[in-house]
């Protein structure tokens, strides 16, 4: 604020921490749109772009009961415990999952989004649930920490995969079969709102709704040609 911006877009990474900035930045007379992520409030930004992480996460859980043809052991990494996307996309995976009751998690645990900390974190549950058939991740970094956990085992061909957020390096894995699904999220989308938004601000626009959702895709084997 203090360098003068007329608009800020923002991807705010606390949901409750960044709220009181944005405020400020209101009081002030600029204009937040947050896009990615969102704050745990309705009176605060401008306007949210989001990812539909939700619904993206129950196509993911459909995919995964599926391969797994309805039974088996898993293992859900999710991201960081105070970030809102981490528990919507936990919530959509969950709403198809546990209809299903051969379906049983075995371990949920954070791997912070983080690749390096998603394999530590499976290698400790893998001493302790050798037999799992598949991991849900809660984004595509911490899927290809899991299949550095799961190759290190011994046990990259034995357990199915799922990520989200449609990285490059998953994309490639799931080309290879060695990964099954992701989502595929589109921040470009995100950006292009983000910005088309403030510059209708600017032109006198006020009237922006408070959420927006961005459609994610289901990326698997069937149209993986696409990508």
């Amino acid at each position: 604020m203090s360098s003068g911006y007329d608009a800020i877009l923002l991807n705010p990474t606390d949901s409750d921490g960044s709220i009181s900035n944005i405020l400020k930045a209101k009081t002030a007379g600029i204009p937040v749109f947050c896009m990615d992520r969102e704050v745990n409030a309705d009176d605060a930004a401008t306007s949210q772009i989001l990812s539909d992480n939700y619904s993206g996460c129950v196509s993911i859980g459909i995919e995964f009961v599926k391969e797994l043809k309805e039974k088996g052991k898993y293992v859900e990494i999710l991201g960081l415990v105070g970030d809102n996307n981490t528990w919507a996309r936990s919530g959509g995976f969950h709403s198809v999952v546990d209809k299903f009751p051969n379906l049983k998690m075995v371990a949920q645990q954070s791997g912070d989004f983080d690749r390096n900390k998603a394999m530590e974190v499976l290698e400790t549950i893998l001493q302790a649930n050798p037999d799992i058939d598949g991991v849900f991740c809660g984004n595509d970094a911490m899927a290809m920490g899991a299949f550095q956990a799961l190759q290190a085992a011994g046990k990259e061909t034995k357990v199915k995969i799922f990520g989200f957020d449609g990285a490059g390096d998953v994309i490639e894995k799931i080309r290879e079969k060695k990964i099954v699904a992701t989502g595929m999220q589109f921040p470009i989308v995100m950006a292009q709102t983000a910005a088309q938004y403030a510059d209708e601000y600017f032109k006198g626009r006020r009237d922006f709704p408070q959420r927006v959702p961005v459609e994610v895709e289901l990326v698997n084997a069937a149209n993986i040609k696409d990508y």
